[in-house]
């Protein structure tokens, strides 16, 4: 066969010679561990390939000492039962800091308080729940009656504020925290937060079961002539902003996308344009690790599903050819995560956390 190009008969190359590595069959009964199988997974194509490399450069942030790691989350992880992942990935030193929303916070702060989610029977219709108090999450069932169990704790936390306090998202949640390790409660993502010092940052705060039940605990003020909590979500970018100047790598540990994902990946462009307006410098910030796992397409055009490389655009990554390493794994969290969590934890040497006995 003749090339249309150039007339003459092309070389056919073998791969090796321009240094393409192999893909190679996955052999399942080799896999005695998460590890064993996410490694062999690696080296196969399409998703598997995917959940392969996020592990490893999940495992490379984690055990970097100089890089701050960012866990930020979205969708119904913790009512999706994925709350503990994250609780062993905190107690294993993986994560430096939280960004997620208050709906994931409220339902892990219901399962950490020692309540119970449900399956959703599909002979009930949503009329019927409504009734019986039962919020349907997808295939899950949150319990009204949970929701007003957990309030009376977070009134309690929140007595403990003082007069002249002005509180944040991560205030609050320390508060919750604090309240729930001295009740007993410690197996749970915001009590863990508090014993390990990691901030959890929720910018939508008040998008939230616990930004109404704080609404509530105001009007309940009203009521009682007392002064209201006041409430400054300024001071979450301000202490989250100033954290990731604290190590001089970053990364970033991504599930799903929303205000949590935007939220934290602002960091670069908000000390770039504040040295430029205001003359402030605070240096260049940029991820240089990332992990990504969301099934939302690019196509769509929202920020869940754009890819690091449209990031690279904002001044928000390092770029590849700079050094930054990225991967994404295009597949439901509640399938991945485990796999690349699992792998990791794994290959740190880490057994059951002490909470897990708790």
């Amino acid at each position: 066969m003749h090339s249309p190009h150039s007339g003459s008969p092309r070389e056919l190359h073998r791969g090796t010679e321009d240094g393409l590595e192999p893909v190679t069959p996955l052999e399942i009964h080799r896999a005695r561990t998460i590890s064993e199988l996410v490694a062999e997974m690696k080296h196969a194509s399409f998703g598997g390939r995917q959940v392969g490399e996020a592990a490893e450069i999940l495992q490379t942030m984690a055990e970097d000492p100089d890089c701050l790691v960012v866990a930020t989350l979205s969708g119904a992880m913790t009512v999706g039962m994925m709350g503990h992942l994250l609780c062993d990935m905190m107690e294993a030193g993986m994560l430096d800091a939280v960004v997620t929303t208050g709906a994931l916070m409220a339902h892990g702060f219901v399962q950490t308080a020692g309540m119970t989610h449900f399956k959703y029977d599909p002979r009930m219709d949503d009329t019927e729940l409504y009734e019986k108090g039962y919020n349907r999450v997808y295939d899950t069932l949150e319990l009204e009656a949970n929701l007003d169990d957990v309030e009376r704790i977070m009134d309690r936390a929140l007595q403990k504020v003082a007069s002249d306090e002005i509180l944040s998202s991560r205030r609050v949640h320390e508060l919750i925290g604090e309240t729930l390790l001295a009740e007993g409660h410690t197996r749970g993502i915001l009590p863990i937060a508090k014993a390990r010092g990691i901030p959890v940052f929720v910018p939508a705060f008040t998008d939230s079961e616990l930004g109404l039940d704080f609404e509530v605990q105001n009007r309940r003020r009203d009521l009682q002539k007392k002064p209201r909590l006041r409430f400054d979500a300024f001071l979450d970018l301000q202490e989250y902003c100033d954290l990731c100047r604290s190590k001089p790598k970053l990364g970033i540990f991504t599930i799903g996308g929303g205000v949590p994902r935007n939220w934290a990946q602002q960091v670069g462009p908000f000390w770039e344009i504040l040295e430029k307006r205001t003359g402030i410098s605070g240096g260049i910030i940029r991820f240089l690790y990332a992990v990504r796992i969301c099934p939302e397409p690019v196509h769509w055009g929202g920020l869940s599903g754009c890819t690091y490389s449209e990031g690279v655009s904002w001044g928000k990554f390092v770029p590849p050819e700079e050094g930054g390493r990225f991967a994404e794994v295009y597949a439901d969290a509640t399938i991945a995560w485990p796999l690349v969590a699992g792998a990791v934890l794994e290959r740190m040497g880490i057994t059951a956390p002490a909470s897990h006995h708790k």
